[in-house]
């Protein structure tokens, strides 16, 4: 009996064990299920550039006029503060410093420039009209996880040698001979024959710290590369290298200062109509005895008359930001007589436009663009451009209300690889708007940031998911075959 007795007692125990391993194992699993599932992969992470903005989209207003001789962009949307700073020279420790170098997302103190920019086509660039930017955005750009080496495209005999770049930047399809290497230039020939025939696209670049306070936006151009028109720009770098100061400060005989304030900078405190540019006319040389303090700052760029092709394109008006918006109204020639860096303009003709704004300090990709749209001078088009006699418009026309969104990190190359499910369809040149709207636009852009990171976590939550299946029948069949016994 007493043999019996322990041979019972050793099964009973033998069945516990085995429902214990067993619920052990299923909670194991369950627990695993839960951690990698919806923790989430999409967080800022500043070593792979990447910051995602809260608002993924934006508004912004649009209006044009022209008369003949001029036309008129007038834009307007919403900031929650004038962005009128970019680098600047700080005197810390008895030292002078650059802040304000650039950073994902936005810059922490908040000296990076308000900015709106508008990409112009007259339907030379046939891709621009259906997919917008999108078609700019070539092979490792500058701010992407993965970009190109910069001495790399100094070295460049084409785009660093000649063109003079210094990062890689935007540039349209046909000027590479391989679209997923962006080293793989035309010969500069056939770059000369497109620019000839009107492939480029003519990109108009206001900036709240840069150009305005001298009543111009920047006139540039993307063909090989982001290009600036002929001449001489509106702002040069305000440091001696050999130095380690500034050239130049603020004349006090003309603004009551040689610097500013740190403090009042970061603190909001200049205004955007009182003196906060570096500009020709109110500054001096710089004078290293001048008695300067800690925090005393002066901007590392001086403000200039820009000149030639440069000059093309002008404030009308006074930009202005007011009760959290900014309204900024451009005018150039219809015609500037420079087809090689400028699309012509003539009434009658359907043109496409594409916009972007930059604003809380954010610099390079970090911003928000919208979607190609038409305009009409004297045709019908989703943006009305208005004909006036005088001088001004007087914009009673409803603006056009555009949605703006973040675009992440998606280029052209990866939009025609076998890795995007609408390749087929842009190979037909099937519009992206047809098939997207710029809320699922902002969505994917995320995603593609994040895409790697994505698929790890799809299968830890697969492998999770199958091994709690497994464990789930694993103890049920266990358990059953203990009882049973």
């Amino acid at each position: 009996m007493p043999i019996l007795a322990t041979g019972n007692s050793g099964a009973i125990m033998e069945k516990k064990l085995g429902l214990i391993s067993s619920v052990v194992l299923f909670a194991g699993a369950l627990a695993l299920s839960w951690i990698t599932h919806g923790t989430g992969v999409v967080v800022d992470d500043a070593k792979r550039q990447i910051s995602i903005p809260k608002l993924l989209t934006m508004p912004l207003q649009v209006q044009a006029a022209y008369n003949g001789t001029d036309v008129y962009f007038r834009y307007r949307w919403p900031a929650p503060n004038p962005g009128i700073f970019h680098d600047m020279l700080r005197f810390t420790d008895g030292k002078w410093v650059v802040r304000g170098n650039p950073v994902p997302g936005s810059q922490p103190d908040g000296l990076h420039e308000d900015r709106v920019s508008m990409m112009l086509d007259d339907g030379s660039v046939p891709e621009f009209g259906r997919y917008g930017g999108y078609i700019a955005i070539g092979d490792r750009l500058a701010g992407f996880t993965v970009e190109a080496d910069i001495k790399s495209v100094k070295d460049h005999p084409y785009l660093g040698k000649k063109l003079g770049l210094e990062e890689p930047t935007k540039y349209l399809p046909a000027t590479r001979k391989n679209q997923n290497d962006w080293t793989s230039t035309v010969p500069e020939k056939e770059q000369d024959r497109l620019q000839a025939a009107g492939y480029f696209l003519d990109l108009w670049h206001w900036r709240a710290a840069r150009s305005n306070p001298t009543g111009f936006a920047d006139d540039q151009f993307i063909t090989a590369g982001r290009l600036s028109d002929t001449g001489r720009g509106a702002y040069a770098t305000n440091w001696d290298s050999d130095k380690k100061q500034p050239r130049l400060m603020f004349d006090p005989s003309k603004t009551g200062m040689r610097a500013l304030k740190w403090n009042d900078i970061v603190g909001g405190k200049i205004d955007q109509d009182g003196a906060h540019a570096l500009t020709e006319d109110q500054s001096v040389a710089f004078d290293p005895a001048a008695g300067w303090q800690e925090g005393d700052t002066i901007p590392r760029r001086l403000l200039r008359t820009p000149q030639d092709s440069r000059a093309d394109i002008a404030v009308a008006g006074k930009a202005h930001w007011a009760d959290g918006f900014w309204e900024v109204t451009l005018r150039r020639k219809m015609d500037t007589g420079k087809p090689l860096e400028d699309k012509i303009i003539r009434d009658g003709g359907v043109y496409q436009v594409a916009f972007a704004v930059h604003r809380q300090a954010t610099a390079g990709r970090w911003h928000y663009v919208s979607l190609p749209i038409s305009a009409g001078f004297g045709r019908e088009a989703e943006l009305a451009v208005v004909a006036f006699t005088g001088e001004m418009p007087d914009w009673k026309q409803p603006p056009r209300s555009v949605t703006l969104f973040y675009p992440g990190q998606v280029s052209w190359p990866h939009l025609n690889s076998v890795k995007h499910g609408g390749a087929e369809s842009i190979a037909k040149g099937i519009p992206v708007r047809s098939r997207h709207s710029e809320e699922q636009l902002a969505h994917y852009g995320i995603e593609a940031e994040f895409a790697e990171l994505i698929r790890v976590q799809w299968l830890l939550t697969l492998l999770a998911g199958l091994a709690l299946i497994g464990a789930f029948g694993w103890a049920l069949l266990t358990s059953t075959f203990k009882l049973e016994q």
